[in-house]
C-alpha cells in the first residue's frame, strides 16, 4: 500500500540536514510520496526503514512483461477500479490462438495476417500484441511451430501446453523472446513454476476459484517466481466478469498481494460476432490479456478501437497540433475550414474532406483538446481565438480569397467572427458527413 507523505515522514530521521536537496525532512517525504525523488537521496535512512518503504511503495498489481524490443507488452500495474479516478496504465494485450496441427503453409499465412493487423486511428497506430501457440498433439510438432513463430514474428508469444517436455523444447528455441507459459494448475504448479524460473519467463496459473488461485500464486512465489498471470478458467461471461472484478478489488482495495497480478481470459466462440462481444466485455472489465481464435480485420479493429477509447487518459484528451493542414494538392483557390484540435474532431473532418476529393485547408485551433461544441461552451473556440489563429497561420499568403467555412453548430458566432477577422464567413454543415457534398457544390 502506498504511503502518504506524513506516513513517510514518521519513518525518516527528522534531522533536516538538507543533504537530500530539500530544506526539511517533511518536504523530502512529500516529494518521495509523489515519486519525485529517490529514497537513496537520504544519507541517514536505516536499512529496516528502507525495506519498509520499498515494500509499501510496490504497486498493488504487479507488472508482467511479455516479449522483447519494440513489440514487448506490459500488463498489470493498475491502481484504480474506474478510469476517472486516475487512468488505466497498461492497455489489455490482444492476441490470437493458433493450433499447432495446421499445415505449414496455412500456419505461415496466419502468422503473416496477425503481424499485419494494425490500423491508424485519430493519429495513433493501434495493433495487436500476442500470438498464442496451442498444443494439440505431439511435442515435436509444438516445438517446431514455436520455433517457426519466433522466426516469423516479433509479437509477444504465449505457449499454451500442458506437456512439460513440449514447453521445455519450445523454450530452448524462444526463451529469449520472453514468452508467457499457459497454464499451470494444481497438479503441475511445481514443475511449471520451476520451468518458468529456469528460463526467466512468466507463468499463467489457473484454477476455478480465486482462493485456489491465491494458493497457487503463493506456491509459485515459494518456487522463486514472481511474474505471474491469473486465469479463472472457462466460465459464463457473467461468472467471468465476477471473477475479474473480485480479483481487481481484492488487489486494489484489500491490498491482497497474493492476488495482485494481471488476469488472462481465453475466448472461443464459433460465432465471430459473439466472440468479439465477449472479448470486448473483458477488455472493458478488467482483463489484462484477451486471447481469441478468429483472425478477422473487422473484428480486430472493433476490439482495438474499444481498447483505445478505454485506455486513453480521461484528463488529457487526444490532440493534434494546432496549425494549418494541407489536404490534397491545394492551391490559392482551395477552400479553408476551421475546427478544433481535438483529435476525433480533426480526423473526422479530415476523412470527409479526403472523401470529397476537393483539395482544402483545415485550420486546427488550439482548444485544449475539446470538441467543437464543448470548446464553444467553454469559451475556447471563440471569434477571438479563431481570429488569432488565422493571423498566425499564414493563410493570407497562400490563398487569393478570404472565405472561411465554420462548423454549422457554431453558426451563431458568424457575424462576430466576420467583424473581428475581416474574413467572409460561410456556415458549413453541422455534421462532418455533410462536407463532401457541401465542398463539391462550392
Amino acid at each position: 500500500m502506498a504511503l502518504s507523505g506524513l506516513d513517510i515522514y514518521k519513518l525518516l530521521p527528522k534531522t533536516n540536514c538538507r543533504q537530500c536537496g530539500y530544506s526539511t525532512c517533511l518536504a523530502f517525504a512529500m516529494a518521495l510520496a509523489k515519486k519525485q525523488v529517490a529514497l537513496e537521496k537520504c544519507p541517514f535512512i536505516k536499512p529496516e526503514v528502507k525495506d519498509a518503504l520499498e515494500q509499501a511503495s510496490l504497486p498493488p498489481m504487479r507488472t508482467v512483461t511479455i516479449g522483447t524490443g519494440d513489440d514487448k507488452v506490459e500488463v498489470g500495474n493498475e491502481t484504480v477500479l474506474f478510469r476517472h479516478e486516475e487512468k488505466f496504465h497498461n492497455p489489455t494485450a490482444i492476441g490470437f490462438i493458433i493450433d499447432d496441427n495446421i499445415s505449414d503453409s496455412e500456419f505461415g499465412n496466419k502468422v503473416k495476417i496477425i503481424n499485419n493487423l494494425s490500423f491508424e486511428r485519430v493519429g495513433q497506430l493501434i495493433k495487436v500484441n500476442l500470438i498464442a501457440l496451442r498444443q494439440t498433439g505431439k511435442a515435436d510438432n509444438f516445438v517446431q511451430k514455436a520455433k517457426k513463430i519466433s522466426q516469423l514474428s516479433n509479437l509477444g508469444l504465449v505457449l499454451m501446453a500442458n506437456d512439460v517436455q513440449a514447453l521445455k523444447g519450445a523454450l530452448e528455441n524462444c526463451a529469449k523472446q520472453k514468452p508467457l507459459i499457459y497454464k499451470a494448475t494444481e497438479e503441475n504448479i511445481k514443475e511449471f513454476a520451476a520451468l518458468a524460473k529456469a528460463y526467466g519467463v512468466s507463468l499463467a496459473i489457473s484454477a476455478g476459484e480465486l482462493e485456489k488461485i491465491e494458493e497457487l500464486a503463493q506456491k509459485a512465489n515459494q518456487e522463486g517466481l514472481s511474474d505471474i498471470v491469473l486465469d479463472t478458467g472457462n466460465k459464463s461471461i457473467t461468472k467471468k466478469i465476477e471473477d475479474l472484478t473480485f480479483a481487481r478489488r481484492l488487489a486494489l482495495k484489500k491490498k491482497r498481494r497474493s492476488i495482485g497480478y494481471p488476469v488472462i481470459t481465453v475466448v472461443e466462440d464459433a460465432d465471430p460476432y459473439q466472440e468479439a462481444i465477449e472479448a470486448g466485455t473483458y477488455i472493458a472489465k478488467y482483463a489484462s490479456i484477451v486471447l481469441i481464435k478468429t483472425v478477422e480485420a473487422w473484428q480486430t479493429l472493433a476490439l482495438l478501437t474499444l481498447r483505445q477509447n478505454i485506455y486513453t487518459d480521461p484528463q488529457k484528451p487526444l490532440q493534434v497540433e494546432p496549425k494549418v493542414y494541407n489536404i490534397g494538392q491545394v492551391n490559392e483557390q482551395s477552400p479553408v475550414m476551421v475546427t478544433t484540435n481535438f483529435s476525433l474532431s480533426y480526423y473526422t473532418v479530415l476523412g470527409e474532406v479526403e472523401a470529397s476529393k476537393v483539395p482544402s485547408y483545415i485550420l486546427s485551433v488550439d482548444t485544449e483538446g475539446m470538441s467543437v461544441l464543448t470548446a464553444w461552451a467553454a469559451e475556447k473556440f471563440t471569434p477571438e481565438k479563431i481570429t488569432d489563429s488565422l493571423a498566425k497561420s499564414g493563410l493570407k499568403e497562400k490563398i487569393k480569397h478570404n472565405k472561411l467555412i465554420i462548423p454549422g453548430y457554431v453558426s451563431v458566432m458568424s457575424g462576430d467572427l466576420e467583424d473581428k477577422s475581416g474574413w467572409q464567413i460561410i456556415v458549413g454543415p453541422k455534421e462532418a458527413s455533410g462536407l463532401p457534398s457541401f465542398l463539391k457544390k462550392m
